[in-house]
């Protein structure tokens, strides 16, 4: 009865604030959801400390106001996209065109017609549910690994937000993990691994991320080795125009990294995709989560 009461309450709270945002329009929805961002680093200071210190060990020569600001403009765009998935309802095909830009869409339709299914190198920049829905809109069968909540009524309510075009979620540890990941490669699903975040033992090895050693999901690499799918690094972020732009690179070559010793092919491929990441990173430093606790000490 309660967890009933409970679904219903989130039900007509999410179609009021839908509706709200739908009233506004998306971009002031966006506007108005980056004030939180604001008050988060601003007001209330939560980790501000940390976020700045992050931003510093990747840009150590900003000043202390550059690396604030920074940090201002990232909050503020994270909670920004929160908008977006209030606004899922009304993204229609004449919105998507006029809000969406897809660059280097060959790469990943390319690597797809290999039949193998694609692997997706994915990070925390930009509106990354914005850009999972859009990618489930325009090629289908689209999978990603991400965490589930304990609790059900606010995990089936988060995720109804978060799949609301078709994206299907896989929980990363859980027992039937790497079979829902086989199956989705098998019938050339597109599954996104997350790597920008720290993963201890067992499921991380150690790596440098930015110079610095910590720990690294290997995931990605192991399903590279086991399948032989493409791997192709997918990211998104806001123009200057105000249009998202959903990016797939060109797949990575990986081949000279792939060798019979299995564990030394797991370690340099992973190191690789870190490299990878940090090059999108630089390039677009003010739409990366510099809140995460990346730089954790491996053990």
């Amino acid at each position: 009865m309660i967890r009933n009461s409970m679904k219903l309450l989130l039900r007509l709270f999410t179609s009021l604030i839908s509706w709200f945002c739908y009233l506004i329009g998306w971009r002031a929805s966006r506007w108005l959801f980056g004030l939180l961002g604001i008050l988060w680093f601003d007001i209330l200071r939560i980790r501000r400390k940390d976020v700045i210190k992050h931003i510093g060990i990747v840009f150590p020569n900003l000043s202390e106001s550059e690396k604030i600001e920074m940090g201002r403009q990232s909050m503020r765009l994270q909670t920004g996209a929160l908008a977006d998935l209030f606004y899922m309802p009304y993204m229609n095909k004449r919105w998507r065109d006029k809000h969406i830009v897809f660059e280097g869409l060959d790469h990943v339709v390319n690597a797809r017609k290999e039949g193998k299914g694609v692997l997706l190198l994915g990070m925390h920049i930009g509106s990354g549910d914005l850009a999972a829905n859009m990618i489930a809109v325009q090629l289908g069968n689209f999978h990603l690994i991400t965490k589930l909540m304990k609790n059900k009524a606010l995990n089936d309510f988060w995720f109804s937000l978060r799949a609301y075009y078709g994206v299907k979620h896989i929980e990363p540890h859980g027992e039937k993990t790497p079979f829902q990941i086989l199956k989705a490669l098998k019938s050339n699903g597109l599954v996104v691994f997350v790597l920008d975040q720290f993963m201890g033992k067992p499921y991380g090895i150690e790596t440098t991320f930015f110079d610095i050693k910590t720990g690294t999901a290997q995931g990605l690499a192991v399903f590279h080795l086991k399948t032989k799918a493409s791997v192709v690094p997918v990211y998104c972020y806001e123009a200057k125009d105000g249009r998202v732009h959903v990016v797939f690179e060109a797949a990575l070559s990986l081949s000279d990294l792939v060798s019979e010793d299995k564990e030394s092919s797991i370690a340099q491929m992973t190191q690789y995709f870190c490299n990878v990441t940090e090059n999108i990173i630089r390039q677009h430093p003010e739409h990366w989560m510099w809140l995460h606790r990346r730089w954790k000490k491996f053990e």
